[in-house]
């Protein structure tokens, strides 16, 4: 399926900043999930987790505005790169806890979603298609 025939609700920069401020605003809520998560030779994980989400709420609210559109899009697109180190982590401490093998291999299928969410913050903030 190519993602021009995805619904355009789906690739709207609306959807896409509804999402990153939910998660950035969780980053707040429940920030001891995410500092779980934090590659152990990165310092102050507490601090890394707050800062991941204000950059979530900042790029949320970003690509809202459509004069900030195209930069908020290039922001989230550099967060999403800039995390994955920690959904491996998520990976690796599932596996050294014992975690079902069912869990385990919904983690390696979050690995590549990864590049999903790239490719739809770029379809609806840097591809130049209108609202």
């Amino acid at each position: 399926m190519r993602i021009s025939h995805v619904p355009r609700c789906l690739v709207s920069p609306f959807a896409v900043g509804m999402l990153f401020i939910a998660a950035g605003t969780l980053h707040f809520l429940r920030p001891s999930p995410y500092a779980g998560i934090i590659p152990p030779k990165l310092p102050h994980p507490l601090a890394l987790v707050y800062l991941s989400g204000l950059a979530e709420l900042a790029g949320g609210i970003g690509v809202l505005i459509p004069r900030a559109r195209v930069l908020a899009g290039r922001g989230l697109i550099l967060l999403l790169i800039a995390v994955f180190p920690a959904n491996v982590q998520m990976l690796v401490n599932a596996r050294a806890a014992g975690a079902p093998l069912w869990f385990e291999a919904t983690l390696w299928l979050r690995l590549p979603v990864q590049v999903l969410l790239i490719a739809w913050v770029w379809r609806a903030t840097l591809s130049g298609e209108p609202d």
